[in-house]
Order: C-alpha cells, then structure tokens, then sequence
C-alpha cells in the first residue's frame, strides 16, 4: 500500500506523533492497517507502548524514516499510524452542533473539550471541517477516535433526524444570558455557529437562544472558548461532588 499525502477522498487517513496513535490504538485498533516507526523513535518513551499495543492487536509495525518525513515536516514525529476511515452515528442523547465549522486546529481543540465534559456526540452541518483530516486528529490529540460524529446537509436534516429535544443556539442576539439559564432534564443540543460569522439570525426560530455575557472591550469569543464555557455550565452537575482532578 502506497501511502500519499492526505486527501479528503482518500478511503484512508493516519495520525502524526506518539500521543495520537496511543489513544487510537487504544481506542480504535480494529481500524489501524499499519504503524510506522522512525528509527531514532526509542527517543521518545511513548514508543514501547506502541509496539506494546500494536503485538497484542497483531498489527504491522514497519520502521521508515521516508514515510514519516514525506507525511510530516516535524523533527518530533517518531510515530505515524494509518487508519481505515470507519462509519460513525450519533447515539440520541444530548448532542453538540457545529454549523459550517471552517478551522481545523478548532475542530480538534472542540473535540478535545468535548470529549473532557462528557459530550461525545458531534454533529457538522456541511459545509464543514474533515473530521478525518490529520489536522484534527494531531490538533483534538486523539481524542476524535473516542467520540461520535455524523455530517449533515442542513440543519433542517439534523432535525428530521433528531426531533425530540431542545434546542440551543449559543448567538450574541441569544434571548437568555446563560449564567440565569436552567439546565434541562431534557436532552438536549448546543448549537454553534462558524468561527467568523457564527450563526445566522434564522437561528433566532430554534429553540432557545443563549449567550454568553463577557465586557465590551472585545466583540465576540474564540469558538472553542465559547464552546467550552458553555460545555462547562452544562454539564457543571455532572462534576460538583468531584473533590480532585485526579490523585
């Protein structure tokens, strides 16, 4: 197998560094066709987990500086794994919903943030970031292999498929100041717009809109900091009897 430089096409993708194909190959080994090594990767300590992981789940391990430098310009990169791209749908609990997402370090940061206040359900209205792009996967440090995602044409489809719930469009014009907002014991879904325009007035007709009150020395929040403010203030009940981060 031939391996190119990623296409949004191509029936297959990979990761670019340790961390990343740890948490793949921990989460996902059914889906990893092959894992290169470089030949100085015993430099990084993450390296034995690999080869670790990769002789229980019986998958090849091949050590080639050329691929790795022809799929990543970083001296760092000790690992790449390539991964048969894989169907995924949403489970019918509360969902997060991004419209037109366009910035892929975003996508993964918001994947990331999702995944640590126990969102894992991602719906992408088109036209929208390639969840699949390496990009995204090196940017959400692999936490995209532990969530579920599904691309939709509009939002109207989303709807038609998910009908019974709340909706909350997070827009500046947002009616309810999040802060005085109850949370529902409905399920529910965070609707986000585009980093550069965020959602559009229409949105105003879904459901009930939120806002996030911040000073008048800025316009508007970074999307993945809105995102993970209002992640934060939903799921706060789901955390308030946690004493530590960890021990």
């Amino acid at each position: 197998m031939k391996i190119k430089t990623y296409q949004k096409d191509f029936d297959y993708t990979y990761t670019l560094g340790v961390f990343e194909t740890i948490e793949l190959l921990k989460s996902k080994p059914e889906q990893v066709i092959r894992v290169y090594l470089k030949s100085n990767s015993h430099l990084n300590q993450g390296v034995a987990l690999i080869s670790e992981l990769c002789q229980k789940h019986h998958i090849e391990v091949v050590e080639s500086d050329k691929t790795i430098n022809k799929l990543s310009k970083k001296d760092n990169c000790f690992a790449i794994a390539i991964i048969k791209k894989y169907p995924s749908v949403l489970n019918d609990g509360n969902h997060v919903v991004l419209v037109n997402p366009g910035d892929m370090g975003n996508m993964g940061t918001i994947i990331r943030t999702m995944l640590g206040f126990g969102y894992n359900d991602l719906a992408i209205i088109r036209p929208g970031v390639d969840v699949f792009s390496p990009r995204v996967i090196r940017s959400s440090m692999g936490a995209v292999f532990n969530i579920n995602f599904a691309y939709y044409d509009s939002f109207d489809e989303y709807l038609a498929k998910y009908p019974d719930r709340n909706i909350y469009p997070l827009m500046l014009k947002g009616a309810e100041n999040i802060h005085r907002f109850r949370i529902p014991e409905k399920k529910y879904s965070l609707v986000f717009g585009n980093e550069s325009s965020g959602l559009p007035d229409e949105y105003l007709n879904y459901g009930q809109s939120i806002f996030i009150p911040h000073t008048d020395k800025i316009d508007s929040l970074n999307l993945s900091m809105a995102l993970g403010i209002t992640l934060c203030y939903f799921s706060k009940d789901n955390f308030i009897d946690k004493t530590v981060l960890r021990d």
